[in-house]
């Protein structure tokens, strides 16, 4: 199977960490999002990937190519104005002309995606669906079933009042190519809203397959941070340091697990990085400092007696002596943090920002 990965949206959520940099692009444990998900798909025997993009895609072109030093086939479809999930895999038709995957690019799970092809084939349905439970349906778009998995139908972000399942589309589809009659070429549509509900009436074979595998989309920062802390536990372990390439750690500092520091980072005397934290290449760690919690981009310095805990710092920020950033904020990049400033709260700071020393406390 082929594999369409949306990755074109504006990511206006994730900001300012999205201010420069495409949301697939954003680094999860020091790597590209979208590299997490290629090693997903690749587990799942998929390699031939259609990255569907907006405009100004140029940042991810020049940095995956055509995959091969990824170890998958990539082909690029660029839109000329955003046209919706639907839209983004109609201007992919001509590349697709067997069953295939639709994927989006925010998400990262570890459903079983060979367990839904086979039971898409299986039931040969013209659409399959994976769903998979949350805590507040109301944000999502639910979709009901029967006892056998067939899909009933679709509410697009209910009330309260009308949740019938905790059940949520997880964003990811397998379509039978036929599919893409039902859309229209050149504009705006999207499955959820625009297809899948007259499929149903129309009695196209549409199944779910619903999971409690790991799932999170990182719309927001906070969901960010979450997902870099889960990975952090799963592939370093509760007491995990990795160094990426050579790192200078004075004799005198602590890192306690889970931990990933980045190539070419310096971390002095008596500092402290206490996982699950990311420390990204080329950073500056200065005595006395403390890190919990967070995850830092590259580049970055963090002043001495400075104190970071439950935040991110996208990169080339500059966080000076005795400044305290807390719990969920978000530095976007080169932002300069003067000497003794207390954040916390969840402050956000746009890029290219300086914060005057003492301007800012909680």
């Amino acid at each position: 199977m082929k594999a369409v990965i949306l990755a074109g949206g504006e990511a206006t959520r994730l900001r300012p960490l999205t201010c420069n940099i495409a949301k697939t692009m954003v680094p999860v444990l020091n790597h590209a999002l979208l590299e997490h998900v290629f090693g997903y798909l690749r587990k799942h025997n998929v390699t031939d990937v259609i990255l569907a993009l907006g405009r100004g895609s140029d940042q991810i072109q020049n940095h995956f190519g055509d995959g091969s030093g990824f170890d998958i086939k990539i082909i690029y479809s660029v839109e000329d104005f955003p046209m919706g999930t639907a839209g983004a895999v109609k201007n992919a038709e001509n590349f697709l002309d067997s069953p295939f995957v639709v994927f989006n690019g925010d998400v990262f799970t570890d459903i079983d995606l060979t367990a839904m092809m086979n039971l898409h084939r299986e039931k040969k349905a013209s659409v399959s669906i994976a769903l998979t439970p949350v805590e507040n349906p109301t944000i999502y778009g639910i979709v009901e079933t029967n006892e056998e998995g067939r899909v009933k139908r679709f509410i697009e972000k209910p009330s309260w009042d009308k949740v019938t399942t905790n059940m949520i589309n997880a964003g990811i589809y397998i379509l039978e190519p036929s599919i893409l009659s039902y859309v229209a070429p050149g504009a705006f549509s999207m499955f959820e809203r625009d297809v899948f509900p007259p499929l149903l009436e129309k009695g196209e074979v549409m199944f779910s397959y619903s999971s409690d595998a790991y799932w999170i989309d990182i719309g927001s920062p906070e969901k960010y941070l979450r997902l870099n802390h889960a990975l952090l536990h799963r592939h370093i372990g509760d007491a995990g340091v990795r160094f990426e390439g050579e790192s200078a750690v004075n004799p005198a500092a602590q890192i306690e697990g889970p931990v990933i520091i980045g190539e070419g980072s310096v971390v002095g005397k008596n500092s402290m990085i206490k996982g699950p934290a990311v420390v990204g290449a080329g950073c500056r760690v200065e005595e006395r400092a403390f890190i919990e919690g967070s995850v830092l981009w590259q580049n970055c310095r963090i002043g001495k007696e400075a104190r970071l805990r439950n935040c991110v710092v996208a990169s080339n920020c500059r966080i000076e002596d005795e400044t305290e950033v807390l719990d969920n904020c978000v530095l976007g990049d080169s932002v300069r943090i003067g000497k003794g400033n207390k954040l916390a709260k969840g402050i956000r700071i746009w890029p290219d920002k300086a914060i005057e020393p003492n301007a800012i406390s909680f």
